[in-house]
């Protein structure tokens, strides 16, 4: 497993990198496979006010998914600590949901049926204005299941994600409902009659 340490705005002492390979790397043995690699992030937070200025980021790349964490603490050690926690419940929260389901994956799933969305407004929030583009993310598209792309939003604490549908080949937006459930957004295909 490969764990780069880096810090923003900080520097990283030898104790601090030791401590982050120890806690870090201990969490994510829970599901230990190659290829794993780990950034982790560590900087502080300027706000004389906050009481939990440390802050620690750390992104796991797995089989082709990310799981990202970012914790607060009082310090730089707390936090790694709290990140290294939470790490390790997404690690079995992915184990189950992924590794496990396509075990599964062998008996036949029922789908729901799709809801009608007559205008994609309708699920945006109301724009002010003066709203501006603030920041473009460009990213990386990959073939999978509904079920993977849910099991993605909640590693990545989104409440929505892109990705190409499996079956389809078609780009396909799956997102949580308020209302609890989720829903999907799917391209209507107008085929020509000849």
């Amino acid at each position: 497993m490969d764990i780069k340490v880096s810090g923003r705005k900080t520097t990283v002492t030898d104790a601090l990198h030791a401590h982050v390979q120890e806690k870090i790397g201990e969490a994510c043995k829970v599901f230990d496979i190659d290829p794993m690699t780990v950034d982790v992030v560590l900087r502080y937070e300027k706000n004389p006010s906050n009481p939990e200025p440390a802050i620690v980021e750390a992104t796991v790349r797995v089989r082709g998914s990310v799981i990202r964490v970012a914790e607060h603490g009082s310090d730089m050690y707390a936090a790694i600590d709290a990140a290294a926690d939470k790490i390790s419940r997404q690690m079995r929260k992915f184990k189950t949901k992924v590794i496990d389901n396509r075990q599964s994956a062998a008996s036949v799933a029922q789908a729901l049926p799709a809801e009608r969305v007559e205008d994609l407004a309708d699920l945006l929030l109301p724009e002010d204005e003066d709203d501006q583009l603030v920041r473009e993310k460009i990213i990386e598209i990959s073939p999978m299941t509904e079920e993977q792309a849910l099991v993605q939003t909640d590693l990545l604490g989104h409440d929505f994600y892109v990705f190409e549908n499996a079956t389809t080949g078609l780009i396909n937006v799956v997102y949580h409902r308020k209302n609890g459930g989720y829903g999907i957004i799917k391209p209507k295909i107008e085929t020509l009659d000849e």
